[in-house]
């Protein structure tokens, strides 16, 4: 019987977009929903929804219980559980057969096997397929986990066996970071899945990862649908993907999904499901990593490239339906790139970043005038608000063209035109990374973040190009809203331009004297170093946000904002501030004092909103540089607060179980 009523057991953009299909496919849908998400956009888009206790997940989106309940309620027969929570959780499955509801997801047998990262590896091992070395027995304590890495050999990956998400993970490179790194993994684990095993296997230290695209039905069938290039990582969080990978051949492809298939074969899979490897980008070989048995968070790109819906072969799936297409009748055409948008923000070491979305305007969806597709999975909306409670994703940003170079260059226009404001976020990070020579050639590791930025992320500094194109963009912004304001003062009457021609634009330590000319439609900024003129054409006008200047034939969207005096600009990851003076007062702001940002040098400041777990020192201890100070637990994430010099504790201001915000004080030194 076909299903007529779907209750998704998850929120956020997972929820909408297996509302979406589910639309498309003609059967109603359930939302469920904590304290936290009553005004969720998911609730909004659902047919029904129903609330399932406070906040935290622990106590509403996990509980078994609860969705049962809500399941009971609505009437609901089939339950979508989306990714995390309890798409994975064994129990979970179990409850809704013996319920007779249909689970839209694998077997539970096939998600208890793959679900424990130490079985899977086994059965791995036996089905054919290559698995990384390591200890695939339980660990007991700090003293083993350091004993077997040592064997092992550093570098080792320390990993929760039920773990995902990059929770429960740690790199060890020492005996001290693998003794550390084993508490710490314990702990997210435990917070993260109610599970604390630890197992422990060698880091390969320039790894790729990819990961293969599997579905299969209730009948034996099974394919794989190409491969997913990962390895933009931070904290093995994956935040850049593509499909498919620009390092892969097709004779590696198809060894990849081959063994991905006779993998879920060996576990009588159905439903989608995602095999993941780690690729040895030297010598070419792949290893097993583990097997999620749901859907993938960057499954957009694969359906962007094989023009597959896998949500909606779950769902035909889970209702008995055979696969309608076959191995050969997989095509991968063109590229497909995804961005994760998080509430991160980058300058401040990807911290999380909470608070209300007070500007929310994603770009255009669909296909594009240059052929190019832009899609956005979002769950969120402007005005709506990002809470500590749960992950920090804002949206999912794709792009697909037929090239990898064209669906690059795609994303790259798509990330200027998105707006976000109102929280800390990685916008300006995503943007950056397009740019990059080394991205755009495909070398690719998972230490591409850590390589690429080692200091961090300062934003990107103009080249003297891009500064020269922002000064002229700043100079017609000037220009604008100085007729603008001899409009609006009423001195004009034929709208002739009366504002002054000459400027200096200061952008950081560059400053570019320019003449303006031209009209309105096509203002032309000459600099007076040089000569050189630019053609600047666009509709921009005070008040927007937002606008696509053409500079001498080349389009950009450039976000615009006016803030006193200044103009800040944003454009492929750089921001800057632009100061447009006349010649006189350019030479008189020269002579003004700088106005140096406070000393808190001596303080330990909370990085992010979040709750102190707690607190390793006390006053008048002397402390060593990389020593633990405290722990702050932020988006279901552990971060552990270090010394960065020697020092002595002046004084502890905040306490174990103290939800602080951003940048106040935990303990401050001598």
């Amino acid at each position: 019987m076909p299903i007529q009523k779907i209750l998704i057991a998850n929120r956020g953009e997972i929820a909408c977009r297996v509302i979406r299909t589910a639309k498309k496919m003609g059967i109603k849908t359930v939302a469920v929903y904590s304290d936290a998400d009553a005004n969720a956009l998911h609730v909004r888009e659902a047919d029904e929804a129903v609330h399932i206790g406070p906040a935290p997940s622990s106590q509403s989106y996990i509980v078994i219980d609860k969705i049962l309940g809500a399941i009971r309620q609505t009437g609901a027969d089939a339950v979508h559980p989306g990714y995390g929570f309890l798409s994975e959780n064994p129990l979970f499955a179990a409850a809704l057969e013996k319920e007779g509801v249909t689970f839209i997801g694998p077997p539970v047998g096939a998600i208890q096997a793959m679900g424990d990262k130490i079985t899977s590896k086994k059965i791995a091992a036996e089905a054919g397929v290559s698995t990384v070395p390591g200890h695939m027995g339980l660990i007991e304590d700090a003293d083993e986990a350091v004993r077997i890495s040592a064997s092992i050999g550093y570098p080792v990956m320390i990993k929760a066996s039920a773990g995902g998400g990059g929770k429960g993970m740690r790199i060890a490179w020492n005996d001290a970071e693998a003794r550390e790194g084993f508490q710490s993994s314990k702990n997210e684990a435990k917070s993260s899945f109610g599970d604390d095993r630890i197992f422990i296997e060698k880091f390969v230290t320039e790894p790729r990862h990819i990961e293969i695209q599997v579905l299969g039905d209730k009948f034996g069938n099974c394919l794989y649908l190409g491969e997913r290039e990962c390895s933009i990582q931070r904290r093995n969080q994956k935040v850049i993907e593509e499909a498919p990978s620009p390092f892969l051949d097709e004779a590696t492809r198809r060894a990849m999904g081959e063994q991905a298939v006779a993998l879920a074969k060996a576990v009588g899979y159905h439903s989608a499901g995602t095999v993941e490897f780690i690729v040895d980008g030297k010598a070419n070989r792949f290893y097993f990593l583990e097997m999620n048995t749901r859907l993938q968070v960057e499954h957009p790109v694969t359906e962007l490239v094989t023009g597959i819906d896998l949500v909606e072969q779950m769902i035909r799936v889970a209702s008995g339906e055979k696969l309608s297409l076959t191995q050969a009748d997989v095509k991968l055409n063109g590229w497909a790139i995804e961005s994760r948008l998080y509430a991160e923000d980058p300058f401040r070491n990807f911290l999380p970043s909470i608070g209300r979305l007070s500007r929310y305007r994603p770009p255009v969806e669909g296909v594009q005038a240059d052929g190019t597709v832009v899609r956005n999975d979002t769950g969120v909306y402007e005005g709506g608000e990002i809470s500590m409670y749960y992950d920090p994703m804002i949206a999912k940003l794709c792009t697909w063209g037929e090239t990898r170079a064209v669906a690059i260059d795609a994303m790259a226009a798509a990330l200027n035109d998105f707006q976000v404001e109102g929280i800390g976020h990685n916008l300006p990070f995503l943007s950056a990374v397009m740019g990059q020579e080394r991205f755009r050639s495909g070398r690719l590791t998972t230490a591409y973040i850590a390589e690429e930025f080692p200091e961090g992320f300062a934003g990107v500094a103009p080249d003297a190009a891009s500064s020269r194109k922002l000064a002229a963009i700043a100079a017609v912004v000037n220009a604008r809203v100085q007729v603008r304001a001899t409009q609006i003062s009423g001195t004009i009457g034929n709208h002739a331009r009366v504002v002054g021609r000459d400027w200096v634009v200061k952008l950081g330590d560059d400053a570019h004297a320019v003449s303006l000319s031209g009209t309105a439609e096509a203002e032309i900024v000459t600099f007076a170093e040089g000569g050189e003129s630019v053609t600047v054409a666009g509709s921009w006008h005070p008040g927007q946000t937002h606008a696509h200047f053409v500079l001498n034939g080349e389009r950009l969207g450039v976000k615009v904002d006016l803030i006193g005096s200044v103009i800040r600009l944003r454009l492929n990851g750089m921001d800057v501030a632009a100061r447009v003076r006349s010649p006189r007062v350019a030479d008189l702001a020269k002579l003004m004092p700088v106005k140096l940002p406070p000393d808190t040098s001596k303080m330990l400041l909370c990085p992010m909103p979040g709750v102190i777990t707690s607190v390793a020192v006390k006053p008048g201890d002397t402390v060593e540089a990389g020593q633990t100070l405290a722990t702050v637990e932020a988006m279901k994430m552990e971060n552990v607060l270090k010394a960065e010099r020697r020092g002595v504790v002046k004084r502890v201001a905040a306490s174990a179980g103290q939800s602080l915000a951003v940048d106040e004080l935990i303990m401050e030194f001598e």
